[in-house]
């Protein structure tokens, strides 16, 4: 779609103007943008020259061109495995310094924050110490308090919160099979905080006396058609291998504000409950077990492991399958929903499994795959109500996540999910929602916009994340090449029906799979890695995923591209949608 240039018109807005200088950085042999320059820069605004200073230099000095969306779509691109890296890595064992418990007594160890509110955090701790085996018997929660100190100076904490502390027990009533209770978890709201302002905490229990050492972060600017995270780290399927501590060291170099995993954290459940060690394959390695078996003290090995990033650092979960956990009675997701603090009551859920928050100007929703998703179920009553209450004058970006992709050219888990996005995709589309991550896929992948498998200028840019570097390996198959479809019989999902189709228009037309990369696949690739999102105004945002086979730098992405938001065109309360189908294959 062209870009409209003025010479003319005078911007008064930044947003308006930066989206302008983003375009004409595309183009600049257009001499049109050139002469508008000219007469534009006695009007800008402080901020509005930084900005055209900044994207300016940086296209000049590196000499890369980085597309936007609004030059798609784009012809399908893959990048094939490098058969010189290995497709997995061992799981970190549990002796390792870093996951092992290095405080003593009831001192607080496996810190973490999570957004709740624009003005609030949630500050998580676990103390005291978990029980595995045959016999196990809970700790008393009420044993010790759980205070958080905070304030703007080191060592001067103007306000005190107290919260509550619990613990969980995950059960099997079979003979060999150990049990599981946890240490106590603690959670505590502090709330009445200023916006991108610095912090200092200790949390714990001051009358034993047992307070961590101080620790720091940076809260989040307030919902605002201007103000956005710095970065947004977005991660899933992270696991605890040798893969996955690349992944942290450099999300990590990245120093994100923000950080989005999308399920499956810990990968627990690859492990008999009598530990040992860790298997890519549970139903191949242990084909008689009677129930899938987690071996839970990874999950605490997992909070040591993540604490130095995850306490100064939020980070907002969603449950993939292996957080399931089924056990006695029929539970399931136990850990998961005791371990993490979560906005769902403060964002109307009545439940931990989807919610949703605010991060400056973006608005992000947290779908649960696991729980009903069926348009007369709570959850689609939910999300309706919350996506009816979004105002897009003050958070202009709609961001979902959920774990398991609808978009998806692998042959692992291909089309696992077409009931969810039978049930859901109509509703995310009608309200606008502009990006959508997922994991589950171990590879990487960002589609082109699509709406119903068909191209779609209004359509959400999906991408696929799952490869955080766990102990399942790379994915390499792809559901197009010879021999790789599965057959309508494989990709059941763990919870909830079964939708498989075949395609009723396009190239793919009468077919289960495609005999070629999907058009509405933009770029694929069998890596290990972790993405960064960098919403620079309302309309734009710069999405970079990173490899980690490369040396680490910040200028050198496995792919990039700035997303760019059409509201003129794409608007919710525009009753029709111009709407745009493409078959780039035509071209």
């Amino acid at each position: 779609m062209a870009y409209s240039i003025s010479p003319n018109r005078i911007y008064q807005q930044p947003d308006e103007y930066q989206t302008f200088l983003f375009h004409c950085f595309t183009h600049l042999h257009n001499l049109a943008c050139l002469l508008h320059l000219k007469k534009q820069r006695n009007s800008m605004t402080q901020p509005t020259l930084f900005s055209f200073i900044f994207f300016l230099t940086n296209l000049l000095v590196s000499g890369k061109h980085i597309p936007t969306t609004l030059q798609g779509p784009f012809h399908p691109i893959t990048i094939h495995f490098d058969p010189s890296l290995r497709r997995g890595s061992d799981d970190i064992p549990m002796d390792d310094p870093r996951l092992k418990k290095n405080v003593t007594s009831m001192f607080p160890e496996q810190i973490a924050l999570a957004l709740c509110t624009p003005t609030s955090m949630w500050v998580s701790w676990v103390t005291g110490d978990a029980q595995i085996g045959p016999n196990v018997t809970a700790l008393d929660p009420t044993s010790v308090a759980s205070e958080v100190w905070y304030g703007k100076e080191s060592g001067k904490y103007s306000s005190k919160k107290r919260g509550n502390a619990t613990v969980y027990s995950q059960l099997y009533p079979f003979e060999g099979l150990f049990n599981y209770t946890s240490a106590i978890i603690h959670h505590v709201r502090i709330d009445g905080l200023e916006p991108e302002t610095k912090y200092y905490y200790r949390c714990g229990d001051s009358s034993l006396p047992a307070m961590s050492e101080e620790h720091v972060f940076e809260t989040l600017p307030l919902p605002a058609q201007n103000s956005y995270p710095r970065r947004i780290a977005v991660i899933g399927d992270l696991g605890l291998t040798r893969n996955s501590s690349t992944t942290i060291d450099h999300l990590s170099k990245n120093d994100p504000s923000l950080i989005l995993m999308v399920g499956d954290l810990t990968y627990a459940n690859q492990y008999l409950t009598t530990g040992g060690k860790g298997v890519p394959c549970f139903s191949c390695a242990f084909p008689d077990a009677p129930i899938r078996e987690t071996y839970q003290p990874r999950w605490d090995g997992w909070g040591r492991y993540m604490e130095p990033l995850v306490s100064r650092v939020p980070m907002m979960v969603i449950e993939g399958n292996h957080e399931i956990e089924p056990q006695a009675a029929g539970i399931t997701f136990k850990s998961y929903l005791t371990r993490f603090a979560v906005p769902a009551k403060e964002s109307g859920s009545s439940s931990n499994l989807y919610y949703s928050f605010d991060a400056g100007g973006v608005h992000f929703i947290m779908l649960g795959a696991y729980v009903d998703y069926n348009s007369t179920g709570a959850q689609y009553a939910w999300l309706k109500e919350d996506l009816r209450k979004v105002d897009r004058t003050v958070t202009p970006w709609l961001v979902a996540a959920w774990h398991p992709p609808w978009y998806n050219s692998y042959s692992s888990h291909y089309q696992e999910f077409e009931c969810m996005r039978q049930e859901m995709e109509q509703l995310l589309y009608h309200y606008g929602v502009d990006i959508v991550f997922s994991g589950h896929v171990h590879a990487y992948e960002r589609m082109n916009r699509v709406y119903n498998y068909t191209l779609d200028a209004c359509g959400p840019i999906y991408i696929t994340v799952g490869d955080g570097g766990n102990i399942e390996k790379v994915d390499v198959d792809h559901a197009d090449e010879p021999g790789k479809c599965p057959s309508q019989g494989d990709n059941m999902p763990e919870i909830g029906g079964v939708c498989h189709l075949n395609f009723s228009s396009g190239p793919a037309k009468g077919n289960f799979c495609w005999d070629r990369q999907p058009e509405w696949s933009a770029y694929r690739e069998s890596s290990f890695g972790h993405g960064i999102l960098e919403v620079l105004n309302s309309t734009y945002a710069l999405w970079s995923w990173h490899r980690n086979q490369d040396t680490y730098k910040e200028d050198s992405p496995g792919d990039q591209i700035y997303i760019v938001r059409q509201p003129d065109i794409c608007s919710p309360s525009t009753s029709l949608k111009v709407i745009s189908h493409f078959n780039i294959y035509s071209h």
